[in-house]
């Protein structure tokens, strides 16, 4: 191979898609088990990689020579071969510096709080040294020399104010985990997340919950990414490409997730919007239709809604994981906290709020079949949707065209 990146896992990799945009070289994905690593170093057989978990460290024993900053650090992602001899550096410093610079999170005079312990923390330090944090703290599963526990972090070291996550914890599939709790640190000022994908992991949510600025680790790849690209072809590293870039892919990762009553319009707007946006359309019952050959409704009477809501939450894990689509979901699909965790992992959920008074009672819904039973179904159901939405859309008179204007206006802003 020319180019590419190297690590364990790589299912969840955009690399190659952000260096096809960078361009001019062939840039491949190549997953090596631990004990591959020895014959593919060895065998020099490229121009050029980038390292990723959980080689970082375990590379460098193979380089002729690392720069000040790899060396320093004690990690590298980025090799360059140069006739036989390997030179390592750590793009990831540049990426990660970037990513908190533009988000606009201070460190100045903070405590920061750097979850995990291997490659990526030992860059998550250097940058946080760089940017002027008072105080560093790492934690791991246990306790050792320059290391708390997860435990210590959460009592002794509960005053951090920047907590940096540099753990595998939330990235996709396993989008569910996460390194840690945010609950006990009452002063935090900002989350960083390096997992990319998904856009949102579980910790940045809970962060964004809580009214504390946080963010993802795309820019983070952009950046890197552009970093290793100047070093892959002998020239001067040039950052001004990055923001187009990370636009881009955000682009064709993001969703747009539309929640709300059954019979608010969320399946008509979202096929307008699909259009307005350019993107794909999914429809969360529609996915459960194509996955059982039953509808919803035929579920619910014959299994019950427990049953169907087991099925649904395969359909909404399965849709959160789309990109550049908008997502209809069914009525009830917010009830189940892990439901949004997918579905804000890569979307921006928009809750078409409509009132009562526009919603009929429908006798293919067995839940809402009748008003009374319609009026119960919104009582329960409003709070769940305003607590979990990115933004609430007010639907009145207003027709479906209208809507998906709105919306599809407040995803240009946004961009």
């Amino acid at each position: 191979m020319q180019y590419g990146l190297i690590g364990g896992k790589l299912g969840h990799s955009y690399s190659s898609e952000v260096h096809a945009m960078i361009g001019g070289y062939d840039y491949v994905l190549k997953e090596i088990p631990r004990e591959g690593l020895d014959a593919f170093m060895k065998g020099k057989d490229f121009l050029g990689i980038n390292v990723t978990i959980p080689y970082k460290q375990d590379v460098i024993p193979y380089l002729d020579e690392m720069d000040d900053a790899a060396r320093e650090i004690g990690a590298v992602n980025t090799i360059v071969n140069r006739g036989g001899r390997l030179a390592g550096y750590n793009t990831d410093f540049t990426g990660l510096r970037s990513l908190i610079l533009h988000n606009n999170i201070d460190l100045e005079g903070r405590k920061v709080l750097i979850l995990g312990s291997g490659g990526t923390s030992r860059t998550a330090t250097a940058v946080a040294k760089d940017l002027g944090a008072r105080q560093i703290m790492v934690a791991g599963r246990s306790s050792r020399p320059g290391t708390v526990s997860y435990e210590e972090a959460r009592t002794v070291h509960a005053d951090a104010q920047v907590i940096i996550n540099a753990t595998p914890c939330g990235m996709y599939p396993d989008n569910l985990s996460s390194a840690i709790s945010l609950e006990p640190f009452a002063g935090l000022e900002a989350v960083v997340d390096v997992i990319y994908n998904p856009i949102r992991t579980r910790l940045v949510q809970e962060a964004q919950e809580r009214g504390i600025r946080a963010c993802g680790g795309l820019y983070m790849l952009v950046c890197q990414a552009v970093a290793a690209s100047a070093l892959f072809r002998d020239t001067e590293t040039d950052m001004s490409a990055a923001d187009a870039i990370y636009n881009r892919i955000l682009g064709k990762k993001r969703n747009v997730v539309l929640t709300g009553m059954p019979g608010s319009g969320k399946t008509t707007v979202g096929r307008l919007l699909a259009g307005k946006l350019g993107m794909d359309f999914a429809d969360t019952d529609a996915l459960i239709e194509q996955m059982t050959g039953r509808h919803p409704s035929q579920i619910i009477r014959e299994d019950g809604e427990s049953a169907f809501r087991e099925i649904e939450a395969q359909a909404v894990r399965t849709a959160g994981a789309f990109g550049n689509t908008v997502i209809s979901t069914g009525g009830g699909a917010v009830l189940r906290k892990d439901n949004v965790t997918y579905l804000k992992g890569n979307g921006r959920v928009f809750f078409l709020d409509r009132s009562l008074d526009g919603i009929a009672p429908s006798e293919d819904r067995p839940l809402s079949d009748s008003f009374e039973k319609l009026a119960a179904v919104h009582r329960d159901r409003y709070p769940v949707y305003c607590a979990t939405c990115d933004c609430r859309v007010a639907v009145g008179e207003d027709d479906a065209e209208k809507v998906a204007a709105r919306i599809a206006e407040a995803m240009d802003n946004e961009a």
